[in-house]
């Protein structure tokens, strides 16, 4: 028996509420008195918490950050809701992480929490995203061009599944992805993008500096 419209409504916005936890702002603020909204490039994300607080907070915010799309996608089988696909639920959080009602209506760049959707929802799937990411961080060092990098392979290995809902989402996710990094896009293409402190591209890039 399907679940009613009020009890999927609820599960909805529970979803985006979830969501919207600003991990990084509440993690700053609580622990290092700091707003990283304010430091770095501005963004809530993983890749900012950790350049600005280090890699144990950078570390807890991925985490977090990741769980909030896996609960909200696993929220229907929790809490006995059917009629609807758990991916809905999972699309609420991400509404939720980039639209976050606690602040102001802006938040992060979806990348966190859109695994988390496909590790709750495709666990195999998300194995092949995070194994290009691992990649491309170690060869690049630029956690945005693995981000840029592994959407588009894992809505193509997603496309051999023959989920048709799923690949839709994901195409659309990885439009949505490459529009909320527009600004490192630009960094990418000039060589000015920031990296992480460890990888190829920052001895590559360390080096030339040094020379």
């Amino acid at each position: 028996m399907n679940s009613s419209i009020v009890e999927i409504i609820l599960s909805l916005v529970i979803a985006y509420l979830l969501g919207s936890i600003p991990s990084g702002v509440w993690i700053g603020k609580v622990f290092f008195h700091i707003d990283i909204r304010r430091h770095g490039s501005g963004n809530i994300g993983t890749t900012n918490t950790y350049r600005i607080l280090g890699p144990v907070a950078g570390s807890i915010v991925m985490i977090m950050d990741i769980s909030k799309g896996a609960v909200a996608t696993l929220l229907p089988s929790m809490l006995h809701i059917s009629g609807i696909s758990p991916l809905i639920f999972g699309l609420a959080a991400i509404l939720g992480h980039t639209f976050s009602i606690f602040d102001h209506f802006k938040g992060g760049k979806a990348v966190a929490t859109s695994a988390g959707m496909l590790l709750a929802y495709q666990p195999l799937m998300f194995g092949v995203a995070a194994g290009v990411w691992i990649v491309m961080i170690l060869l690049t060092s630029m956690v945005s061009l693995a981000s840029l990098v592994a959407f588009p392979c894992v809505t193509i290995a997603i496309f051999f599944t023959h989920d048709t809902f799923l690949f839709i989402l994901a195409v659309i996710l990885t439009g949505f992805i490459y529009y909320r990094h527009r600004g490192n896009i630009k960094r990418i293409i000039k060589g000015t993008e920031n990296m992480v402190p460890f990888g190829l591209g920052n001895a590559l890039r360390t080096r030339h500096q040094q020379s």
